[in-house]
């Protein structure tokens, strides 16, 4: 199986080409340009793996939560490249790729900066048929609004800790130096993929939307004390 993956939804960019087991991926951490850099990388996956785009299998895109015009790329140029070459398009979450690596080893909270003194957040597991399954709600919220479900200790990923170092004393969870500065990667997003278009999940390029959980972009100038 043939998958390509991108994402756009941070402010890491990345492209990844999974197939017969291998891994090929780019990743860059930007301020501006995501949508030409993407691009590119998405050229040079697929020319380091020797794949031309009509041999894919399927696309798969980094929906969100994060920011509204990385998420808008990562949507359209999923769907551009879905709807030229007559391919399904898989949805995934950037929690859910913040957590694919970790899931392995036990629960997970993944947790990204956004913005306005808020995270966006979510509790997920290792899950056979999926990859990985939520074990709630993803949400957007203040970071003291984020708790880990009682009865497991879960590992914290995602550079939303590194924003607001006191989620690191959140009970239940445990904190690598290293996992507080992670982004979502295109790789886990392709793995994740991969299973999902096994089990028939693609969807039509028209039926991929973001993931927002939040529909403001920034504080009123009440809300910021002026």
């Amino acid at each position: 199986m043939r998958i390509l993956a991108l994402d756009a939804s941070t402010e890491a960019c990345s492209a990844a080409l999974l197939y017969q087991g291998q891994l090929i991926e780019r990743y860059e951490e930007l301020r501006l340009g995501s949508a030409e850099r993407l691009i590119g990388m998405v050229a040079e996956v697929l020319n380091e793996g020797g794949i031309g785009p009509a041999s894919l299998d399927g696309i798969a895109a980094g929906i969100g939560p994060g920011a509204f015009t990385g998420v808008r790329i990562s949507v359209s140029v999923a769907q551009g490249l879905a709807f030229g070459l007559g391919l399904g398009v898989v949805p995934v979450s950037t929690l859910e790729a913040l957590a694919e690596p970790a899931g392995g080893g036990g629960p997970v909270l993944a947790c990204l900066d956004a913005r306005m003194g808020e995270v966006y957040w979510g509790c997920f597991r290792a899950d056979a048929a999926r990859g990985i399954e939520p074990v709630n709600r993803s949400r957007v919220g203040a970071a003291d609004t984020v708790r880990a479900p009682a009865g497991a200790v879960y590992r914290g990923i995602g550079r939303g800790f590194s924003a607001y170092p006191a989620l690191a004393a959140v009970a239940g969870v445990e904190l690598a130096p290293a996992d507080a500065w992670t982004l979502p990667r295109a790789g886990a997003i392709a793995r994740l993929a991969a299973i999902r278009l096994a089990r028939g999940e693609a969807l039509d390029p028209a039926a991929l939307v973001p993931l927002y959980l939040r529909d403001k972009v920034a504080l009123t100038e009440a809300e910021r004390g002026l």
